[in-house]
C-alpha cells in the first residue's frame, strides 16, 4: 500500500520547499506544495518570484501551490473573438466607457470575492486573502484593472506584478464581457511593455478560449526567473493603447 505524502508545515518567514515536491497528478491534491506559513508581503513576494501562489477555502491554513503544467496567457496569444471585438470597439468609442487602473482595487477584490463560480460553493478570496492582496497593492506589486461604463463599475480584475511577470488572481463581470474588456485591457498594456506573458495558475476551459495554454512547469519557472527581477513597469492608464490589442498580432 501507497504512503500518503506529508504536506510541510512552514512557520512564519520558513523558506519554500522546493516546487519539484509539489504533489503530482497522481497524489490526491496535485499542485500541492505546503501549508501554515505568513501572507505578509514579503512572504508573498518570494511565493511568486518562485512560482508558487496560495489558495485556500474557509475553515482552512493557507495552502501553497504549484501547478504542473502551468496555465498561461502568451500576450501574443490572445483569442479577441469576433463579438468580442465588436464590444471592445464599441467601448472604446462610446462616452463615459473607460477602463482604469488602481483606483478602486478593495472594490475589485471584494466583488470577485463574492462572484459565484461554477463548480464553487464558496470563494477561496478569503477574508485573510482580501487583507494580504490590498497590502501587497499598497506595496506596489498588486493592481486593478476595472471596467467603468457611466461612472459605474461593472466588471474588473485583480493580479500581481513582478518585474516583467504579471500573475492573474481573478475577475468579476456585471455586465457582459465586462470582465473580458478589462482582459483585453491588461494584455494590451502588457504588449505595450513587452509583457509576453500572463500567470493564470490552472486550466479552466474559459481561460483556453482566450488563448491560455498550459506549458510545463519549469518552463515557467525558467520565465519567472528571468523576469520578475527586471524593473516593474509604471501602471498607468492613459499608457494604455488600445490598438495593441485591436491589430492583428505577428
Amino acid at each position: 500500500m501507497r504512503t500518503p505524502k506529508s504536506v510541510p508545515w512552514l512557520t512564519a518567514g520558513e523558506d519554500f520547499p522546493p516546487v519539484s515536491k509539489a504533489w503530482a497528478e497522481s497524489d490526491p491534491v496535485p499542485g500541492l506544495l505546503a501549508s501554515g506559513g505568513s501572507l505578509d508581503v514579503q512572504t508573498l513576494l518570494q511565493a511568486y518570484g518562485q512560482g508558487i501562489f496560495p489558495w485556500f477555502s474557509p475553515g482552512q491554513p493557507i495552502l501553497w501551490w504549484s501547478p504542473e503544467p502551468r496555465m498561461v496567457l502568451q500576450t501574443r496569444d490572445f483569442k479577441l473573438q469576433r463579438s468580442l471585438q465588436k464590444t471592445l470597439r464599441r467601448f472604446v468609442l462610446e462616452p463615459g466607457c473607460i477602463v482604469r487602473f488602481d483606483t478602486v482595487f478593495e472594490r475589485v477584490i471584494n466583488a470577485c470575492a463574492q462572484t459565484p463560480r461554477d463548480g464553487q460553493p464558496g470563494t477561496w478570496i478569503v477574508a485573510e486573502m482580501i487583507d494580504a492582496y490590498t497590502n501587497l497593492h499598497q506595496a506596489g506589486h498588486a493592481h486593478s484593472v476595472e471596467t467603468w461604463i457611466h461612472g459605474e463599475l461593472v466588471g474588473g480584475l485583480y493580479c500581481v506584478n513582478l518585474g516583467n511577470m504579471v500573475f492573474g488572481e481573478s475577475m468579476f463581470s456585471r455586465q457582459s464581457d465586462a470582465s473580458k474588456i478589462a482582459l483585453a485591457a491588461l494584455v494590451a498594456f502588457c504588449r505595450a511593455k513587452g509583457i509576453a506573458m500572463i500567470d493564470c495558475q490552472q486550466n479552466t476551459r474559459h481561460l483556453a478560449s482566450l488563448g491560455a495554454a498550459e506549458i510545463p512547469r519549469a518552463d515557467f519557472i525558467k520565465q519567472v526567473q528571468q523576469h520578475a527581477q527586471m524593473p516593474s513597469p509604471i501602471w498607468i492608464f492613459d499608457t494604455l493603447d488600445w490598438q495593441q490589442i485591436l491589430k492583428p498580432q505577428p
